[in-house]
């Protein structure tokens, strides 16, 4: 058994994807959604330990809470301080111990060149916003072999850890900055790792101009429901290539199962599912 904790997570689309992947494999797990209020995380850490679960999905907003509790990390996870995936391991002594880790930024990494046929190496990209999914993507992108990464966002602490993460091609940048402007208008890839967006009606990140975009750039957004956010719109307005973060979910989906199973994801079934599921949400 298997599942994810967050809050809110009732409609999230995770269970869908995985139960479909475990049917597809002839794996007789099931993967279901806790709601786990803020706070509450290291305390689901006991209950799964508690409840033997192989595996636990970590999202919002217990990917930091959650790594001490754990009782070890991955590199990853311990560069990023956060964890989204929990792997049951066995241990010397024939028990077992809970190790944390982080699928999302080469769930990212997979979208990107699998799904959207984009290879970062030696792009300039830009990150909107600096909480844990762009600390994910911004050394993740690095590690890809990007020529530069700049993060943007209002909280100088955060945005300038986020960009260290990317070594010296990092770059830390405020949205009052002249550079936001510079910086968005050079880039190769834009990415908004912010919430902005996903209430379908909330503007563009950072009041980003619209014009400062043009057919030479890509824009992702992390963001899946909407499918269209106000960014990629307008994005796509000046003929940009736009993609939205539902490759992201599936991939480092697929990521997690292959570390709990030991088994290749079935990608086409667990999209199928993820589609199916967005199109038809539960009630």
């Amino acid at each position: 058994m298997a599942g994810i904790i967050g809050d809110p997570v009732r409609h999230s689309i995770s269970p869908a994807i995985h139960n479909a992947a475990y049917t597809a494999l002839g794996i007789d797990w099931i993967y279901v959604a806790f709601e786990v209020p803020a706070g509450g995380g290291p305390a689901a850490i006991d209950a799964a330990r508690a409840l033997g679960l192989a595996g636990l999905s970590v999202t919002m907003p217990h990917k930091a809470a959650v790594v001490e509790r754990v009782d070890c990390l991955t590199p990853t996870a311990e560069r990023l301080g956060v964890a989204n995936t929990i792997t049951r391991c066995p241990s010397p002594d024939g028990s077992s111990i809970l190790e944390g880790d982080s699928t999302d930024g080469d769930g990212f990494l997979d979208s990107l060149r699998s799904d959207d046929g984009i290879d970062p190496a030696t792009k300039r990209c830009v990150i909107l916003g600096a909480g844990g999914a762009a600390r994910s993507v911004a050394l993740a992108l690095a590690e890809a072999g990007a020529s530069s990464v700049v993060v943007v966002g209002r909280r100088p602490g955060a945005v300038k850890a986020c960009a260290e993460l990317a070594g010296a091609i990092g770059e830390a940048v405020g949205p009052e900055d002249e550079s936001f402007e510079v910086s968005v208008r050079e880039a190769d890839l834009v990415v908004n790792a912010s919430p902005v967006g996903m209430a379908g009606d909330d503007g563009v990140p950072f009041d980003l101009d619209p014009s400062w975009i043009s057919s030479r750039h890509a824009v992702v957004d992390l963001i899946y429901l909407p499918a269209i956010t106000p960014l990629l719109a307008a994005a796509r307005g000046r003929g940009a290539f736009t993609s939205n973060g539902l490759g992201m979910l599936i991939n480092q989906a697929a990521r997690q199962i292959e570390i709990w199973t030991g088994r290749p994801a079935p990608l086409e079934v667990m999209s199928a599912a993820a589609l199916a599921a967005i199109s038809h949400p539960a009630d």
